[in-house]
């Protein structure tokens, strides 16, 4: 068993398990219904998303001072009690059962699931290749 770090709305991989989503909002134009069968996610957790400030320094970051700022600042908001419980849980989980987290962003180097791949390495977590 082990967590995978995702995009969401692309296609499953085998025996995937389940799919979180990360993200502030729900995909827009999808209903609800839609979103676990067009792979999008099965839960929504906008606890591990970026604040809507946060959010905006990633989007904006053009040089890698800038998207420095977004990871320390996003780090931090992961350091705080809930945040931190929850990577806590997932790290935990991913030795039990199959799940993903995952993000709609194009390029996970420029992502904040890319920092959430890495919280979750320094919590233990099983992570797939």
């Amino acid at each position: 068993m082990s967590i995978r770090i995702v995009r969401l709305g692309t296609p499953r991989a085998s025996g995937e398990g389940l799919r979180i989503g990360t993200v502030r909002r729900p995909p827009r134009g999808v209903p609800k219904a839609e979103f676990a069968a067009q792979d999008w996610y099965d839960v929504w957790y906008p606890n591990l998303a970026p604040s809507a400030e946060t959010m905006k320094l990633g989007q904006e970051a053009k040089t890698p001072a800038e998207w420095n700022a977004f990871v320390r600042r996003y780090k931090a908001e992961m350091a705080e009690a809930d945040a931190s419980r929850s990577l806590d849980l997932l790290a935990a989980l991913s030795h039990r059962s199959a799940l993903a987290v995952g993000c709609y962003c194009e390029d996970e180097a420029h992502c904040h699931r890319s920092v959430l791949r890495a919280l979750l390495a320094e919590r233990g977590a099983d992570i797939a290749a």
